[in-house]
């Protein structure tokens, strides 16, 4: 608790006494006229399979009873989605119309004012997004519609997540923005005005000086660059200035999603991040063409790119992609999707992932969650078995891993990066974990030097790629066929490299099995040993 900020407190102790009132007096607003155009925005995904059958999280469910929508056989994340209505901009979502003015009408019907999943902040605010959104593709809202989605912005005007910050309050301003853009009156100019102050405060708090979300998580990122692209769209639609700030910091977004992307042309998976969750990378990109604010290119990324205020780098060397994590766990005051994975890092070779960190499936406060935030489930080190960030909960963090002694050296042929964290420090010994990779032609050492005394189980873990086959094992030594090259891995040290069987997650609600590479031993500290990768 004690990296909370004020406001955070506050608005936990507030949320417990606030009265949840209902302010359905007739509409004080109409619909304001669009000036300019409203242009295609991403495309997800097509949700609804049918008329009250869904899929989200790789999951389907029928939801023809009323009380399905806050069916408590479903998880919470999936109930979340459901009453987001993303699907009212999914791919082909106009063959869809019918349906979706079916739903409209179902979700007012049968979700009572003030009650339910439906009616908390953040999926409230997407919805009333996506409401939006879908009257701007030119589909008519009759007045119970519009009536509905007035009282459902009054009623977030006085529920705003000031407890949690980060993407929620921001996901709470867009709406707001959007409602006070969207409607015309007084009213509406109050939802706007308040949108603005929060946007304006918070966009120099949650993008970094590198582009990149504060909170540290590709996925993330790529919800808060689609909600800026958003917010740009419906600006210029109604012809209105755009929120300081807002323009200048597309370009920094974009350059750091194309440095945090494998080959695939997707993300890479440091903190909570998935697959699915998001449109996919191009669709983000050409939404941003359609707007004229980015431009496609193939540019590759040779050498070495740091993201500084971030902490992540990215080194592309020939064949070899490799994307390394130097960062904290996230902000102090909101680690929420923050994983104990300092120091790990995911290589690509010949456009194919090898060495993976392993992904996000679940949320909640269950065991497979902790599992995914651990230690054991990224290509990092883990010490006596433990994390090296004290991940708890579903989305809390106790002690965290500070990263110190950065350094990158660049020579002819050979690229140096490398870092250390305390993490562990607090344990017996006090040990510290510092790593370097060295990255060469067709050849990359990850050197691991553990300080500190006493002695400590000490394991290093290669999760790799389920497409990625083991040819062979011989005592710390395993060749590999990635794409029909052969690739070695090496271990020189005190340990003992065994192949265990584990699961990879690159989707909600995905699992995959994969193998783990864990080189384990008991080390007297100091100790160091070292991983070669060559192909």
């Amino acid at each position: 608790m004690r990296y909370l900020r004020f406001i955070q407190i506050f608005g936990r102790i507030q949320k417990l006494f606030r009265r949840r009132i209902i302010d359905d007096s007739p509409a004080s607003c109409s619909l304001r006229i669009t000036k300019g155009k409203w242009i295609l925005p991403a495309r997800r995904n097509a949700s609804m399979l049918d008329r009250r059958i869904f899929c989200f999280l790789n999951e389907t469910y029928d939801i023809s009873n009323s009380l399905d929508w806050n069916n408590s056989n479903y998880t919470k994340l999936w109930l979340y989605n459901l009453h987001y209505f993303d699907d009212l901009t999914a791919v082909a979502s106009e063959q869809r119309t019918e349906w979706h003015q079916e739903l409209i009408d179902s979700w007012i019907n049968e979700n009572q004012a003030a009650n339910g999943n439906g009616w908390e902040p953040y999926p409230s605010s997407l919805r009333i997004v996506n409401w939006i959104k879908w009257a701007l593709a030119g589909n008519q809202l009759n007045d119970k519609v519009i009536h509905s989605l007035i009282v459902q912005v009054r009623f977030l005007t006085e529920n705003l997540e000031t407890h949690l910050l980060g993407n929620h309050l921001f996901a709470n301003t867009k709406a707001l923005l959007f409602a006070g853009l969207f409607f015309d009156g007084k009213e509406a100019e109050k939802w706007y005005r308040l949108g603005h102050m929060i946007v304006e405060r918070e966009l120099p708090e949650q993008v970094l000086a590198d582009g990149g979300n504060f909170e540290l998580s590709t996925m993330y990122h790529m919800i808060f660059l689609e909600d800026v692209l958003d917010l740009m769209n419906i600006h210029s639609a109604y012809d209105h200035v755009q929120p300081n700030g807002l323009e200048k910091i597309i370009t920094p977004m974009f350059n750091w999603l194309n440095t945090m992307c494998h080959p695939d042309g997707e993300i890479s998976f440091f903190n909570d991040a998935a697959i699915g969750v998001t449109p996919p990378v191009r669709e983000i990109k050409d939404y941003g063409c359609r707007l004229g604010l980015y431009e496609l290119s193939d540019c590759k990324q040779e050498g070495i790119s740091l993201l500084t205020e971030s902490g992540y780098a990215r080194v592309q060397a020939d064949d070899a992609v490799a994307l390394i994590d130097r960062a904290k766990v996230g902000p102090d005051y909101l680690p929420a999707h923050a994983h104990a994975d300092t120091l790990s890092f995911e290589l690509s070779l010949f456009g194919q992932r090898v060495i993976i960190n392993s992904g996000t499936s679940v949320y909640g406060a269950g065991t497979k969650r902790q599992q995914e935030r651990s230690t054991s489930a990224h290509a990092t080190v883990e010490i006596d078995g433990l994390n090296s960030s004290e991940v708890w909960g579903g989305f809390r963090v106790a002690r965290r891993a500070c990263v110190n002694k950065l350094f990158e050296n660049k020579t002819d042929g050979m690229i140096q990066i490398g870092a250390c964290h305390d993490g562990y420090k607090w344990l017996p010994g006090k040990p510290e974990h510092c790593r370097e990779w060295i990255f060469e032609k067709n050849n990359i050492v990850i050197k691991d030097v553990i300080k500190g005394k006493k002695i400590h189980q000490v394991k290093s873990i290669l999760p790799l790629h389920p497409n990625v086959e083991i040819i062979s094992t011989e005592d710390s030594q395993v060749l590999l066929d990635v794409m029909g090259n052969k690739v070695k891995i090496s271990i020189e040290g005190d340990g003992k490299l065994l192949v265990e069987n584990s699961k990879y997650h690159p989707g909600f609600g995905l699992s995959h099995p994969n193998k783990h590479l864990v080189y384990s031993f008991n080390a007297v500290l100091p100790n160091s040993f070292s991983t070669r990768i060559s192909w």
